[in-house]
């Protein structure tokens, strides 16, 4: 454990910002669940307005830097790709 004030203190900021990357990433990966549920069942109209929630989900999180912004564009590119086969 730190001894010095200042680090007692970034310590402390440090586990704040961690527990709140973990939540973002959770949420992350819920709307990419929901998602990749419904093109697995089927449903292209459902799908699509997950996507866009889940693409607004994953940009969030690279605008608050949780997410390097090539893994967000890789996983919305993925996410789109399996959408629009379903569409086909």
């Amino acid at each position: 454990m730190a001894n010095h004030k200042s680090a007692v203190k970034a310590h402390k900021r440090s586990l704040a910002k961690r527990d709140r990357n973990i939540s973002v990433l959770s949420r992350i990966r819920t709307f990419i669940k929901k998602v990749e549920e419904l093109v697995t069942t089927g449903k292209p109209a459902e799908a699509v307005e997950a996507m866009r929630k889940a693409e607004s989900e994953i940009m969030k999180g690279v605008s608050k830097g949780v997410v390097k912004k090539n893994s967000g564009s890789r996983k919305v590119s993925r996410l789109t790709k399996k959408v629009k086969s379903l569409q086909k």
